[in-house]
């Protein structure tokens, strides 16, 4: 029987099981991420994420959703890989970078009381060609505000990528949606091969947002990192918001800020908690 140490962690609620592997070695992680994200019956979380030794960073960080499938990103789980790697002396240092499958990021730690707080993540460069964002589309240029029917409605997406590909839609109201109902049919839509994460968002002011999130392979969840950036770079693309200045994402689980700059850059700032430590036998 094998024994599984690990930490519960969230960003503003998008919550992940992180295991250390400068410490352990895991074989399966995507039957692990399967085994352990139920939550009635095991841990229970969005998915699962390895933070590992790498050869070009401070670590690497690897993230599974619930049903066992690999992103290349995850905003609110990398900061949590940011707080771990501080708070647990792995690189207790002001600037932190990590490798992903989206690329190494840069995390800049705002700590309190030695422990880190708030982090900023240099997200990179949105990426808003289509063929890029493993979007189907008649043309390269950018996926802004096209009209596209989804099941029974006629939506106008906006899509990008920042790690993940995302499809924003623009609503007048966010809370009374059915995501249970409408995600799926953007998840599974056919102009999306890789399928995609959705995000239903609506404008406050010209420097807040409002958003719900479908994840790919996960469901509906309380944040996610990407999505906010994706939504942001939405939001300008759209005439709804300034770029180069801080804009307020609402999501159900808080808050973030994130700055579309003007070289194309994507900043995001948020919190990261750690929950609690445990053990798990296999």
């Amino acid at each position: 029987m094998q024994q599984i140490k690990f930490t519960k962690m969230h960003g503003i609620g998008n919550d992940y099981i992180y295991i250390n592997c400068f410490e352990q070695k895991i074989d399966d992680p995507q039957t692990l991420a399967r085994r352990m994200s139920p939550r009635r019956t095991s841990v229970g979380s969005d998915g699962l994420i390895l933070i590992c030794p790498s050869d070009t960073a401070d670590a690497k960080m690897r993230m599974f959703n619930m049903d066992g499938s690999e992103g290349k990103m995850c905003g609110n789980g990398i900061r949590c890989v940011g707080k771990y790697l501080y708070d647990n002396g792995i690189a207790k240092k002001d600037v932190i970078t990590v490798e992903t499958l989206s690329g190494i990021k840069s995390l800049e730690i705002e700590a309190e009381n030695g422990e880190a707080k708030f982090v900023t993540v240099d997200m990179g460069k949105a990426i808003l060609t289509p063929r890029e964002i493993s979007v189907e589309s008649d043309s390269q240029e950018p996926f802004v505000a096209k009209p596209v029917q989804v099941g029974d409605r006629l939506e106008r997406l906006t899509c990008v990528s920042v790690g993940n590909p995302h499809a924003i839609v623009f609503c007048d109201r966010v809370e009374d949606l059915e995501l249970e109902k409408l995600g799926p049919l953007f998840e599974h839509h056919a102009i999306f091969p890789d399928r995609v994460n959705t995000e239903f968002v609506r404008v406050i002011d010209d420097h807040t947002l409002q958003m719900r999130v479908w994840e790919r392979g996960s469901g509906e969840t309380l944040a996610c990192g990407t999505g906010a950036c994706a939504t942001t770079v939405a939001a300008v693309l759209n005439g709804y918001c300034p770029q180069g200045e801080p804009i307020l994402v609402k999501l159900r689980g808080g808050d973030l800020t994130i700055t579309y700059q003007a070289d194309g850059t994507v900043m995001m700032t948020g919190p990261a908690e750690e929950v609690f430590q445990g053990e798990i036998n296999l």
